[in-house]
């Protein structure tokens, strides 16, 4: 009986330090929004968006409109790339100041999305109900990436396919490169508008969860292993055909792909 108190002590614990990630995170974003947009609106009018399509599309399914999940949409942006191409695309985020954002940009597109509010790690979908999923730059921030992967892994159609790009941020500030974090109000990739304490406060994020204190995404790869998706792989060289310039010499960008 005493082991049983103990384990439910600890669960209840863990996710006390879930819910002040989730917390900390969701209020970071909220400051962020307007100038995150800002990013966002910049890559939605430039030319790379050509780039991000042409990769997406590279690894989607082929030859008919697919269930798409946007996992941690933000504002939007890959959902309404992939609506612009005809998908039907459900985008979640935590944040709703973010929402409210990727919901205007997309009537200004002129594109249909359904936004809702929901944590990427525990959704209200039913089992099997996407072709494909795609994150960017979600799981770094995750306070149980492997609880995500798991649910990924059920709300994929069998055979479905699930896309993440992420970076190892953490390396990025253990260097405490900064300059490359920083650019121009015209940038499409990067952060504007940061104060030293939106600095700060991005910093002990990043290093707070889990995903800091691995090496990726060979720690993807053997988390999709553990939950049993078919096959994975990844590719690290993504950030320097998307990105180009603009990718981070200690923290490049990297897809991970894995298929139910």
């Amino acid at each position: 009986m005493k082991k049983i108190t103990e384990d439910g002590m600890e669960q209840q614990n863990q996710r006390k330090r879930e819910e002040e990630i989730e917390d900390r995170v969701r209020d970071y974003w909220t400051k962020r929004t307007k100038d995150f947009n800002v990013v966002r609106m910049n890559e939605l009018h430039g030319e790379i968006s050509g780039r991000w399509i042409a990769e997406l599309e590279k690894m989607l399914p082929k030859g008919r409109p697919l269930a798409v999940l946007d996992a941690g949409t933000g504002t939007g942006y890959f959902a309404i790339l992939l609506a612009k191409k005809g998908h039907q695309v459900t985008g979640i985020d935590l944040t709703p100041t973010m929402l409210e954002a990727a919901k205007e940009t997309a009537e200004l597109f002129q594109v249909t999305v359904s936004f809702q509010q929901m944590d990427v790690q525990e959704t209200s979908f039913e089992s099997d109900s996407f072709d494909a999923i795609v994150t960017r730059n979600v799981t770094w921030t995750l306070p149980d990436p492997e609880k995500a992967y798991r649910e990924w892994h059920r709300v994929l159609k069998p055979g479905g396919i699930l896309l993440n790009f992420d970076a190892n941020y953490a390396d990025n500030v253990r260097h405490k490169n900064q300059k490359e974090s920083w650019i121009k109000p015209e940038g499409v990739y990067g952060h504007i508008g940061m104060t030293q304490e939106l600095m700060q406060e991005n910093a002990e994020i990043t290093l707070s969860v889990p995903a800091s204190e691995h090496q990726r995404p060979t720690w993807d790869e053997a988390l999709a292993e553990k939950i049993g998706f078919s096959s994975w792989g990844s590719d690290k060289t993504l950030g320097k055909r998307i990105l180009r310039e603009n990718d981070m010499s200690d923290a490049p960008m990297f897809l991970f792909w894995a298929r139910k």
